[in-house]
């Protein structure tokens, strides 16, 4: 071991000259050089390798028929729902205008959380800014240091963003493997252990095995957080939630994020769970504590959308029965699609390069539809996503199959 050296007195140096203050450093000194040059290298790696995203604003009103929005109960234009956010801005005001804790949260919130509570079959609530942050809020709060959190391989990136912010061990295992889960916290006796999952997986649909997952917690005494986005107000009886059908909504061991941006049409996100995971983040979840509050609109609109929910359960149901007709249809025609287990159908593509021309081929024709290519698909397969949504007519079903049979491109079936 190297001895450590005692400090040095201080010399102090005499100057021969005035000491001037360091001059600062010119800009005509480095033409060539600006602190964000090496952008322009990334731009023409993405451009390379055909990863460019562009911002495309939508009109108002459009001719084209959407099927890649995440709209699932076509609520986001409901005259009652727009008429509740404007009625909350006229009376609330535009913002929140400062955090929940100080001045961020009105009635609506309040309600807002009762209701969806209540509705979905949980203690208690939260509302948050965004689902993105409900995520982050759940993991880091009750993650921390020295907890393990297993998270499954196809998670949402709000998800795999949490488990980085929460200083725990985070062990990803493979897609809905619940004997995977069991294995890693049976090799970590003794932590403090949570198990992570989307419910309805975002690129094919599928369904967690919620029921199986929860008994591999249950075993090493693990939590289980569970992003319900894709499938609250799609599953469970009157769309209450997959956790809800799964019989395990109000559990002491159970939480669940999700979006009311999706089945509500608005905007935010909330968690939900025992009264006492609750007030936990409450005081905890750094992303509710220093973020502004949910606008009172989305906050209005949302609360407007869950009792229309809660007042006509056929909207869930309707739905399942899109999706299930969309995949019967183009299964039938010969392409390769996952089952959907809610509200989002996948049909594989040949090749990124196919599906950006598919896409891009069905605008052409009338036809929104969402494109999923490598890199934001760990598994490299290309696909289209449609989204299955229950104001969808008979004849706008039979346009959407006949718009992407007419526009496949050569290997796709």
């Amino acid at each position: 071991m190297s001895q450590v050296q005692p400090p040095q007195p201080t010399q102090r140096i005499q100057p021969t000259e005035p000491i001037r203050p360091p001059q600062p450093i010119r800009p005509t000194e480095h033409p060539h050089r600006s602190a964000f040059d090496w952008t322009g290298a990334e731009a023409r790696r993405r451009a390379e390798a055909g990863l460019v995203r562009t911002l495309r604003p939508r009109p108002a009103a459009s001719d084209l028929l959407d099927l890649a929005g995440n709209d699932y109960l076509g609520l986001t234009r409901h005259p009652e729902v727009t008429g509740a956010a404007a009625e909350a801005a006229r009376r609330w005001g535009a913002g929140a205008t400062g955090s929940r804790l100080v001045t961020g949260t009105t009635r609506l919130h309040t309600r807002l959380e009762e209701e969806l509570a209540a509705f979905c079959g949980f203690e208690a609530a939260l509302v948050f800014s965004s689902g993105y942050t409900a995520n982050l809020a759940a993991l880091t709060a009750l993650g921390g240091q020295g907890a393990l959190i297993v998270s499954d391989a196809a998670n949402h990136a709000s998800i795999v963003d949490g488990c980085r912010l929460a200083r725990a061990e985070a062990a990803v295992v493979p897609h809905a493997d619940p004997e995977a889960v069991r294995k890693t916290l049976e090799a970590h006796p003794g932590r403090r252990a949570l198990a992570v999952s989307d419910s309805v997986f975002s690129v094919d649909g599928d369904r967690a095995p919620l029921e199986e997952l929860a008994a591999a917690c249950r075993e090493h005494g693990a939590g289980l957080v569970v992003d319900d986005a894709h499938g609250f107000g799609v599953l469970g009886a009157g769309g209450r939630g997959a956790l809800h059908g799964a019989g395990l909504a109000g559990d002491e061991d159970v939480v669940a994020t999700l979006t009311l941006s999706k089945s509500l049409g608005s905007q935010g996100g909330a968690v939900l769970g025992p009264a006492r995971v609750i007030e936990h983040l409450v005081n905890a979840a750094r992303t509710f504590i220093f973020d502004t509050g949910l606008a009172p609109a989305a906050t209005g609109a949302a609360l407007q959308s869950l009792r229309l929910i809660a007042a006509d359960p056929g909207l869930a149901e309707r739905a399942r029965t899109v999706a299930t007709t969309l995949h019967r249809e183009l299964t039938g025609a010969g392409f390769t699609s996952a089952r959907p287990d809610a509200a989002v159908v996948s049909v594989r593509a040949p090749g990124p390069e196919e599906a950006l021309g598919w896409a891009a081929d069905c605008r052409e024709h009338g036809l929104s539809v969402g494109c999923f290519r490598p890199p934001s698909v760990p598994d490299g397969i290309s696909r289209l996503r449609l989204t299955a949504r229950a104001d969808l007519t008979d004849a706008q079903i039979e346009q959407a199959v006949a718009t992407i049979v007419r526009t496949a491109p050569a290997g796709a079936r």
